[in-house]
């Protein structure tokens, strides 16, 4: 890689994301479970430190976009390493890769319930503070002894806001990345996010997509304006519901 190429781009300016991210089952995303008194849930979800409302990690949500993307545009029958993702991929989620770094063109957001659908799991009768407890029991095959855990879910319905922010770094390039991030959100909600997605935990979906640009450039700006309506469409396009 080039020393141009190793420099940081300019900043044409910022694209925020802004939708809601709706529960269609249970999700599990793992907290801390160091002490675990008895009667106690096994395995309680990650919440927020201050609120103790669920919360999704944006960690998690770059994560399982970005791998979704690797595994559907891998050349081989397996999924390659980091270092190896298309330069598509690495440009617009970064890479700290032994052939030079390159920042992410996304920032996620760590998200939180909307304050609609707070209040209605509020006024819900739950397991736990704003959580439900799934019960599971293991059969050892051999054995056919059991194993029964608690599983904490945020209830299905549950809606957060989802936020992500994009860098412009060339107005050119926008309408590529929003498709490539609209095909990772497709792909997320054929498959699934945080644990258990194979017995059915994690189903999401994407709605209300909005768009806001902000730049220093007057240019820039209507420049955007102009392609905002394209933008919205191809990231709307990712809802299958």
């Amino acid at each position: 890689m080039s020393e141009k190429e190793n420099k940081i781009r300019s900043l044409k300016g910022k694209l925020k994301i802004n939708a809601i991210l709706r529960l269609e089952t249970g999700l599990h995303i793992g907290g801390a479970s160091d002490f675990a008194p008895i009667g106690a849930v096994d395995s309680p979800f990650i919440r927020d430190p201050y609120t103790k409302q669920p919360i999704i990690p944006g960690s998690s949500l770059k994560g399982k976009v970005r791998t979704l993307l690797a595994r559907s545009l891998s050349d081989t029958p397996w999924l390659n390493g980091i270092d190896e993702d298309k330069e598509v991929i690495k440009v617009l989620f970064g890479t700290a890769g032994r052939n030079g770094a390159i920042a992410s063109r996304l920032q996620f957001s760590d998200i939180r319930l909307t304050e609609e659908s707070l209040a209605r799991l509020r006024a819900m009768d739950l397991d736990t503070y704003i959580g439900e407890v799934k019960f599971e029991n293991a059969i050892n095959r051999i054995t056919a002894v059991a194993n029964p855990r608690q599983i904490e879910r945020v209830p299905a319905g549950a809606e957060f806001a989802f936020s992500v922010t994009y860098n412009v770094e060339g107005m050119e390039e926008v309408a590529a990345d929003m498709q490539l991030l609209a095909d990772g959100l497709k792909l997320l909600q054929m498959d699934y996010l945080g644990g258990h997605g194979s017995r059915g935990y994690g189903r999401v979906s994407f709605r209300d997509f909005e768009l806001s640009f902000f730049s220093l450039n007057e240019e820039y700006i209507q420049e955007f304006a102009s392609t905002q309506p394209e933008l919205e469409a191809i990231l709307k396009g990712c809802c299958l519901i």
